[in-house]
């Protein structure tokens, strides 16, 4: 099949040409008809598979329909778009500028962590299409920049995980200020029972497009596992990326912290480098992705979440840093590669801790990932105590426990004993110094009735610090329960 095949309007086969595109992907041939219908649509689609031309060109043939109807109508938003990363805003807004670039249509994107000066005003001067992120979305209508009554397509991207990142109560205020007659579409990677219930809210009598499962991997895709330490992970991937032969490297890291610090590491060794996650402004991560598009950044390290919206042409390599705990995150990052029929490699690291990771990873795809032994750093993980490490004792005022006294194991106290003569000089050291231990049992009685004064818990003493805190439910000893570590919300 070809895109001629799909009944579209010359403009748009004219902008499809000129993007090189021939051949429809299976989610663009099986959604663009059903969508020029005017029906809604519940679609299953990884990123990468090409769900963004798949509603962005059926959208822009069907609003031009509109205009015609009426060419001199002042322009207003007919179309919404809402994803969760800048990133995938601003590429889903490129790709509607690619494809609409011979119709005449006005578009923009708007999102947190800018000024919204030049976003405000390009909504005043009228626009028929908007993508947006929820939050700042959210902040311009409710500042009276924004009104959403003469929407006619809404567009939900990446439903799962906008409820990984915590939007799903701004996407419920969003869509109770949309139009009830109306297109919608809405698209997921996963489609566990809180993405179905919240499509059931929005789509009426959908048609259901579902396209290369969660659980596959592309053939294009070559993929390998390196067994290591945590210990000597920045020296591998330092290993692994002195090769010339790979031209540009996504990595992955957990966290911000994380994705900081691999930089800083590739840095020290000679590797151009750039992190990219939700703590940088959108400057700083609009720079290092165009660096990273344009070859001037061999290495991209990057958090999940922020990768959401990259898409790079011919990206030759993914690399896991640390394999992540949710089995589909993997299908999704090494899906950053061997896109649009090119070839692509996937470089996994897995530490002794994260080998329960790679068995679930194993189970999803169906198939075990090809180990790589030929490194400096293997990890006979076989062997590997992955046990967490007894917690320490307390210690005494002299280092040891018990107040300092030293215990004496069973063999020092039985050999103490056991040696002619040992009694005649125990018995001896007993009498020499029986006053001062008479002394040591008096001082001891008392320290003994000053802690259990102490520990009383009489109401007119104050109790031990412990005590409260031993009694307050779902508290931790730290502040883990308090770092944000991964939220990348977009306000």
């Amino acid at each position: 099949m070809q895109f001629s095949d799909l009944d579209l309007i010359d403009p748009i086969l004219k902008a499809l040409a000129e993007e090189g595109y021939t051949t429809p992907t299976p989610i663009q041939q099986q959604a663009i008809p059903i969508l020029l219908n005017r029906r809604d649509l519940l679609g299953c689609a990884q990123t990468g598979t090409g769900k963004t031309a798949a509603f962005a060109i059926p959208i822009l043939q069907l609003q031009d329909e509109e205009r015609n109807k009426n060419p001199k109508a002042p322009r207003r938003i007919k179309t919404l778009v809402l994803t969760p990363t800048r990133e995938l805003a601003i590429q889903i807004n490129e790709s509607f500028a690619a494809y609409g670039r011979h119709l005449n249509f006005r578009h923009t994107v708007i999102f947190g962590g800018v000024s919204q000066h030049a976003q405000v005003n390009t909504l005043k001067a009228g626009i028929d299409i908007l993508i947006a992120t929820p939050g700042r979305l959210l902040d311009l209508m409710n500042q009276g920049f924004v009104s959403l009554r003469d929407v006619q397509f809404f567009v939900l991207d990446e439903a799962d995980r906008m409820l990984d990142m915590g939007f799903i109560h701004d996407v419920k205020r969003v869509i109770a200020k949309l139009p009830e007659r109306r297109q919608s579409l809405f698209f997921s990677a996963t489609m566990p029972p809180d993405v179905a219930k919240l499509a059931d809210t929005i789509l009426r009598n959908p048609a259901k497009v579902e396209v290369t499962p969660v659980s596959s991997t592309a053939d294009t895709i070559q993929q390998a596992m390196y067994f290591v330490s945590k210990d000597d992970k920045r020296k591998l991937l330092v290993h692994v990326l002195n090769d010339t032969k790979i031209r540009s490297a996504l990595v992955f890291a957990r966290t911000k912290h994380g994705a900081d610090k691999v930089v800083k590491d590739l840095l020290r060794a000679g590797i151009g480098a750039e992190a990219i996650h939700g703590n940088k402004s959108q400057n700083a991560r609009q720079r290092a992705l165009s660096n990273f598009k344009s070859r001037e950044t061999r290495v991209l390290v990057a958090t999940d979440i922020a990768a959401r919206g990259i898409d790079v042409d011919e990206l030759s390599h993914v690399i896991n840093y640390e394999l992540p705990n949710i089995p589909e995150t993997y299908v999704h990052r090494i899906g950053r590669t061997g896109r649009a029929g090119n070839d692509g490699i996937a470089l996994s690291f897995c530490d002794a801790e994260e080998t329960t990771y790679l068995r679930d990873i194993h189970k999803l795809i169906g198939k075990n990932v090809p180990v790589v032994t030929d490194h400096p750093y293997v990890l006979d993980v076989k062997t590997a105590s992955v046990s967490p490490a007894a917690p320490a004792q307390r210690q005494g005022r002299n280092g040891n426990r018990n107040g300092g006294q030293r215990q004496q194991s069973g063999n020092d106290r039985r050999n103490s004993t056991s040696q002619p003569g040992n009694a005649n000089r125990t018995n001896e050291r007993r009498a020499s110094n029986e006053p001062a231990r008479r002394d040591d049992t008096r001082n001891q009685v008392r320290t003994d009735e000053r802690n259990v004064q102490r520990n009383q818990p009489a109401d007119n003493k104050r109790q031990s610090p412990n005590a409260n805190r031993e009694q307050t439910p779902g508290r931790g000893t730290g502040n883990s329960r308090y770092l944000d570590l991964g939220s990348d919300k977009n306000y």
